[in-house]
């Protein structure tokens, strides 16, 4: 099975293609021999029933700063030039983000769009999570000072983090004595219109946050990813470091409870983050570590990528 690929994602001159896991992707459907297409998020557009974006063919290989050529600029209609349409963008998760879910939406009953477009929208990673509380540290989603007092006093240390960011930007941790939770309330509610979130600080962050990886619904590797010296983040984005790792007991069990409800939203790359064993997050936007995984596992992330995709395209 041959399939025509878009992907739609950020500008392929600045990735690094050393841990970009849309790369790793697009290296694997190539392997199979499908044909590859790229465009940005802001290209689509709409009219008269037609979706369509300006997309260059390509071909990747794994070489530092020749890592892609790029074909003529054609017009794809996504829903009849292509088989599948790879929603790989980063976040952040804003008006256009959530427009470019409305517009895919309106091809899917002839292309597959990889996550589930309205399931990307109704599932931002901070408050989806919310439907696993069971697995969560004590949260609070506010706006209101007088709330997070109250929660910081009964817990002693939290982290302050925005609903809609990633890679662990503007990501706060308050200790016991600390007096900026009244400053940091207030840049929030300066920075962005929506609530956000606190958590219990967990202390075990030092030992690690792990991130795990689903595919259709089922785990396929993990790594634990440990911050720097003097860092609670330890995305490695901001920093941090990868190790090797499997999953416990308490980890399975929480696969084993996401699982069926993300492939039913048709969320097929998924990655969760569980930090001492609590779940923190459940990323479905454009989800990152398969590199890191593949190498310390001797696994092929990619290809249990694809093996899902062309069971659902078939």
């Amino acid at each position: 099975m041959t399939l025509r690929v878009a992907v739609q994602m950020d500008p392929l001159e600045s990735i690094n293609i050393a841990g970009d896991s849309t790369f790793a992707i697009m290296l694997g459907a190539q392997a199979r021999g499908h044909k590859l297409f790229h465009y940005e998020a802001g290209d689509l557009s709409y009219r008269e029933g037609r979706v369509t974006a300006p997309a260059r063919p390509v071909t990747v290989q794994r070489v530092e700063g020749d890592h892609f050529t790029a074909g003529e600029l054609v017009t794809l209609d996504l829903a009849e030039d292509v088989d599948v349409v790879l929603m790989r963008q980063d976040p952040p998760f804003d008006l256009a983000y959530i427009t470019a879910t409305h517009l895919l939406e309106r091809i899917q009953h002839k292309t597959l769009v990889v996550n589930d477009p309205a399931s990307v929208r109704n599932a931002p990673e901070k408050l989806f999570v919310l439907d696993y509380a069971r697995f969560m540290p004590p949260t609070l989603v506010t706006r209101r000072l007088e709330d997070a007092r109250a929660f910081h006093a009964e817990h002693g240390e939290v982290v302050v983090k925005p609903l809609y960011g990633n890679a662990g930007s503007a990501v706060f941790h308050v200790g016991r004595n600390d007096a900026n939770l009244a400053a940091l309330t207030e840049l929030f509610g300066q920075v962005w219109r929506e609530p956000f979130m606190v958590q219990a600080f967990l202390p075990d962050v030092s030992k690690g946050d792990k991130r795990i990886v689903l595919v259709d619904g089922k785990p396929t590797g993990a790594i634990n990813r440990l911050p720097r010296e003097g860092e609670i983040r330890s995305n490695l984005a901001a920093g941090g470091r990868a190790e090797a790792t499997g999953l416990t007991p308490r980890e399975q069990e929480i696969c084993d409870a996401l699982g069926p409800e993300l492939a039913r939203r048709g969320l097929l790359f998924v990655g969760i983050d569980v930090i001492a064993g609590y779940l923190t997050e459940i990323n479905v936007t454009s989800p990152t570590g398969i590199v890191a995984i593949d190498r310390f596992n001797g696994t092929d992330t990619p290809s249990l990528i694809w093996d899902a995709i062309e069971a659902k395209v078939r």
